[in-house]
């Protein structure tokens, strides 16, 4: 799967990883291969993700949006 973090100003993280965890708005959520399409609102948290080599990384985020179709994930943070 593919990660992409991004801001107005920067891109955050872009990569290949295992797993990624997301706070939802309705609740936090993992997302892992093949999960079906999926677009959601998120609030302040943190997005947890381990990349392809198994290392667990973290992002703080005040909110933003997610976006899950065929094996990417793109998440717009503010």
């Amino acid at each position: 799967m593919t990660l992409k973090i991004i801001s107005v100003t920067e891109i955050l993280y872009t990569g290949e990883v295992r797993s990624v965890t997301l706070p939802g708005t309705m609740g936090e959520f993992t997302v892992l291969h093949n999960h079906a399409s999926l677009l959601s609102t998120l609030v302040a948290g943190t997005i947890r993700y381990t990349d392809a080599s198994g290392a667990q990384l973290s992002s703080d985020i005040t909110g933003g949006i997610a976006d899950i179709d065929n094996n990417v994930i793109s998440v717009c943070v503010y």
